[in-house]
C-alpha cells in the first residue's frame, strides 16, 4: 500500500514513437499529454531512461515533485529491457532515491488497460490491433501461454483479453516473426511486404503516399473514391485461428510512383485494403465474443483509429456495446500503464463513465495574457461571450482557431484545440486544404454536431453518440445540400456529437451558430498546420495564427486577430536570440547522451535544398539548445540553415530574407519552406520577431 496520501500518485509513461505521460491521483486522471505537443516534433519518441517533457508537464500541472509519486509504470512500444527504457536510470525521477516502485508492462497490455479503465465497464472483452508491439521476451507468462502458433522472435500484432475488475486475462495473442510487420520488397522497389493488419494498411499507405503512419488516414479517406478490385484473399487468408499474410498484392505494385500518379489504380488499392481490414476485424470480433463470453467490447491500438471499420464493427452487432478509446494510438498506453500500476497498489477497479478527451492542463488567463503580450503582430480583445462572437465570425464565412480548456490526448480535435468553419460553404473546404491545412483536396473534414440534433442530420437513432469522432455515419439525403464542406464522396461524415455536460462552451458555440444559421453543426479539424503537432500552449496557437490563413483565434476570453498590415509572420522582422540558442556547427556533431538530452527534433520540410543532408548526422549540421516546458530540447538542422540565421539581424522581414536567399546560387527555397522554418524558430524560442519599425 502507499506510504503517502490515501489516494496514490501513479505516473504512466508511454515509451514509443508517439509517446506521452499520464498522472493518476487515485482513480482520477489528473493530466495526460503527448510528448509531440511539447517538443513540437510530430511523433516525438520517449524513453524511460530519459527525461521526457511530458513527465515534467504532468508533475508541474499537479504541483507535485517526483518524490511524492507512489509508482511509475512504463509501457514500451518495443523492448522494455533496453538501457534506454531503464526507469532506474531516469535522473529526473530517481526512483531508487525516492523509494518509488517501478514496473514495466508489455505494449498491448498497456493498450488494453487504458481502453478498459476509461470505458466505464466493470467487465468487457478487449481487442488490440496495431502494427507491432512488444517482443515475446517482454510478455507476461499468462500472455505467452496463449500465443497463437509458434512464432520465431515474435512481436505482438493482435491481442484478445477479457477484463473483470482489476484483472485482465489474455485469451489469444498473435505475433509476427522477427518483428517483420513491414519488410522491404525483395528487389528493393515497390510495395513492402507485411506481417500484421497494421502493417498491411501501412504498406499500402506507404505505396500510395510515401508514409506508412501519416498516410494511413489518407488511405481511409481515399477508399470511397475506388472499388475493392483486389480480393481479400490476395492480402491474407485465415489459417485456423491466425492470419497468414500474402504477397499477392505487393507483387502487383512494383512502381515507386505516388498519388496522384496512378490515381485510379491507387483509389482501388485503397478501397481493397479497407475491405480486407474490415473483414479481418469482423473475424477477430466474432472469435473474441466466443472466447470471452462478454457482451461489451473495448477496442484500441492504432488500427482502432479507422473510423470506417469501427462503424462496420458496430453495425455487425457482434457486441451489444463498443467503447472506442479516443487515444487509441500509442500515447494512450500511458493511461493504461498508470491504471495498471494503480491496480497493483490496491487491487480494485472502480468503473466511471467515460470522460471527455480533454486531459491536458488548462492555461490560466494570466498565461494567455502573457503569451499575447509577447507575440508580435496580433491584436486581442476580451469579450463577455466568446461563443456568440465566434458564431458570428463563422456564420460570416471566417475560419477560427478554437483554444479552450485542456488539450485532447488522442489525435482527434474535439473542441479544445480545433480549427472551425462553416460547413455550409463548399469553398471553405478548399480554402482550408489549400492555405491552412496544406493537404490533399480529397481528404474529408469532420462535422461536430449538437448531440440532441444528430438523428435529424444523420441516418442514426436519437440515442446515437460519438463523442470521440471515431464513427462514420451517412448523412440523411434531405440535408446533404446544406453542409457540403463535411460530406465525403460516399455521403458520410466522421461524426462528433457534443453534449452540454461534456463540453459546455463548445456546445454553447454550436447552439449560437444554430440560432444564426439554422444549422447545428460546424466543420471541425485539428488546430495545426500540416506536419506540425496539434497546438498545446497559447503561444503555439498564436504563432499558428500568424503562420496560416486563419482569420482569428478564440483563446480563453480573447478573440485574437492579426494586426493591421500583417498577413503572415513573413511580414515581421526576425532576430536570432543568441542568449537562448547555442549554435554549434560541426561535421560529426556533439555527443548526444540519452540520459541527459531529449531526442532531437528534425525539421525536414523547411529546407529542401539541404534535404539529403538531414538524415545523416555525419553530414554538416547545426544544433540549437532551447528551453521548453521546464526542460530543454535539441533542434537539429542541416548546416545550410546558417544562411537563414545570418540574415536574421532584426532589420529584415521574412520577404527580405527570402529575396536574399534566392539571389544565392546555392540556396533554393520557397515561401512556404521559409515560413515553416521561421515558425519553428519562433515557437522554439530560437528567434524573436517584431512588427517593422517596432
Amino acid at each position: 500500500m502507499s506510504v503517502h496520501a490515501k489516494d496514490p500518485w501513479v505516473l504512466g509513461i508511454s515509451a514509443s514513437h508517439n509517446g506521452g505521460a499520464c498522472l493518476l491521483h487515485g482513480d482520477d486522471i489528473v493530466v495526460a499529454v503527448q510528448e509531440e505537443r511539447l517538443v513540437r516534433d510530430k511523433r516525438a519518441r520517449t524513453r524511460g531512461a530519459c527525461n521526457p517533457l511530458s513527465v515534467r508537464y504532468c508533475l508541474d500541472a499537479a504541483g507535485i515533485e517526483p518524490r511524492e509519486l507512489d509508482m511509475v509504470v512504463l509501457c514500451a512500444a518495443q523492448s522494455n529491457r533496453s538501457a534506454a527504457n531503464d526507469l532506474q536510470s531516469n535522473r529526473f525521477l530517481r526512483p531508487q532515491e525516492h523509494g518509488i516502485r517501478t514496473l514495466s508492462i508489455p505494449h498491448h497490455l498497456g493498450h488494453a488497460a487504458g481502453a478498459f479503465a476509461t470505458s466505464g465497464f466493470s467487465a468487457a472483452a478487449i481487442l488490440i490491433v496495431d502494427g507491432m508491439g512488444s517482443p515475446q521476451a517482454d510478455l507476461t507468462p499468462e500472455e505467452i501461454d496463449v500465443v497463437v502458433g509458434s512464432p520465431v522472435c515474435g512481436h505482438e500484432t493482435i491481442s484478445l483479453y477479457r477484463a473483470c475488475g482489476s484483472t485482465l486475462t489474455p485469451l489469444a495473442k498473435h505475433l509476427v516473426d522477427h518483428g517483420n510487420w513491414m519488410t522491404p520488397a525483395p528487389n528493393g522497389t515497390g510495395m513492402q511486404r507485411f506481417g500484421s493488419l497494421g502493417g498491411m494498411y501501412g504498406a499500402v499507405a506507404e505505396q500510395i503516399f510515401g508514409d506508412p503512419l501519416d498516410g494511413a488516414g489518407k488511405v481511409m479517406g481515399l477508399a470511397p473514391f475506388g472499388k475493392p478490385t483486389l480480393a481479400v484473399a490476395e492480402f491474407l487468408e485465415v489459417d485456423g485461428d491466425r492470419f497468414r499474410f500474402k504477397d499477392g498484392v505487393p507483387q502487383q505494385f512494383q512502381s515507386e510512383a505516388r498519388w496522384p500518379e496512378c490515381e485510379e489504380q491507387y483509389n482501388d488499392l485503397a478501397a481493397s485494403v479497407q475491405q480486407a481490414l474490415e473483414d479481418a476485424l469482423l473475424l477477430l470480433a466474432k472469435r473474441l465474443r466466443t472466447l470471452s463470453g462478454e457482451r461489451r467490447l473495448c477496442y484500441a491500438g492504432g488500427v482502432a483509429l479507422n473510423s470506417v471499420a469501427n462503424e462496420r464493427l458496430v453495425k455487425a452487432g457482434i457486441f451489444d456495446e463498443i467503447f472506442f478509446m479516443p487515444a487509441a494510438e500509442d500515447s494512450g498506453t500511458a493511461i493504461g500503464a498508470a491504471y495498471f500500476g494503480l491496480w497493483q497498489l490496491r487491487s480494485a477497479h472502480r468503473p466511471r463513465p467515460p470522460r471527455p478527451d480533454a486531459l491536458g492542463r488548462t492555461y490560466l488567463s494570466s498565461e494567455i495574457a502573457s503569451a499575447l503580450e509577447r507575440t508580435p503582430g496580433v491584436v486581442a480583445r476580451a469579450t463577455p461571450s466568446i461563443a456568440a462572437e465566434a458564431a458570428e465570425l463563422l456564420a460570416a464565412g471566417g475560419t477560427l482557431g478554437w483554444f479552450q480548456g485542456g488539450a485532447e490526448l488522442g489525435p482527434r480535435a474535439l473542441g479544445q484545440r480545433s480549427i472551425l468553419a462553416d460547413a455550409r460553404r463548399v469553398e471553405t473546404k478548399d480554402r482550408l486544404n489549400a492555405s491552412i491545412k496544406f493537404r490533399e483536396a480529397f481528404r474529408p473534414f469532420a462535422p461536430a454536431i449538437l448531440q440532441e440534433e444528430v438523428s435529424a442530420w444523420f441516418d442514426v437513432e436519437a440515442a446515437f453518440d460519438s463523442p470521440y469522432m471515431l464513427r462514420v455515419c451517412r448523412f440523411r439525403e434531405e440535408v446533404t445540400a446544406l453542409v457540403p464542406a463535411v460530406i465525403h464522396a460516399d455521403g458520410t461524415g466522421r461524426v462528433q456529437t457534443v453534449r452540454r455536460e461534456a463540453n459546455p462552451l463548445f456546445h454553447e458555440l454550436l447552439e449560437c451558430f444554430k440560432a444564426r444559421t439554422g444549422v447545428p453543426l460546424l466543420l471541425n479539424t485539428s488546430f495545426n498546420i500540416a506536419g506540425d503537432p496539434i497546438v498545446e500552449t497559447p503561444r503555439d496557437a498564436l504563432w499558428t495564427l500568424l503562420s496560416s490563413a486563419l482569420d482569428a483565434v478564440a483563446i480563453g476570453e480573447f478573440m485574437v486577430t492579426k494586426a493591421p498590415g500583417i498577413r503572415t509572420l513573413m511580414d515581421l522582422t526576425a532576430t536570432l536570440v543568441a542568449e537562448s540558442a547555442a549554435v554549434h556547427p560541426t561535421v560529426d556533431g556533439p555527443p548526444i547522451n540519452p540520459h541527459q538530452k531529449l531526442p532531437c527534433a528534425f525539421v525536414e520540410d523547411a529546407l529542401s535544398w539541404m534535404q539529403d543532408e538531414i538524415g545523416s548526422l555525419g553530414m554538416p549540421y547545426v544544433t540549437f539548445r532551447v528551453p521548453a516546458h521546464s526542460g530543454w530540447v535539441m533542434h537539429v538542422y542541416p548546416a545550410g540553415v546558417t544562411q537563414v540565421t545570418q540574415l536574421m539581424d532584426g532589420t529584415r522581414n521574412g520577404w527580405q530574407i527570402l529575396q536574399q536567399l534566392q539571389t544565392r546560387a546555392d540556396a533554393s527555397i520557397t515561401v512556404r519552406q521559409l515560413e515553416s522554418l521561421l515558425r519553428t524558430f519562433a515557437m522554439a524560442g530560437i528567434a524573436s520577431f517584431a512588427k517593422p519599425g517596432a
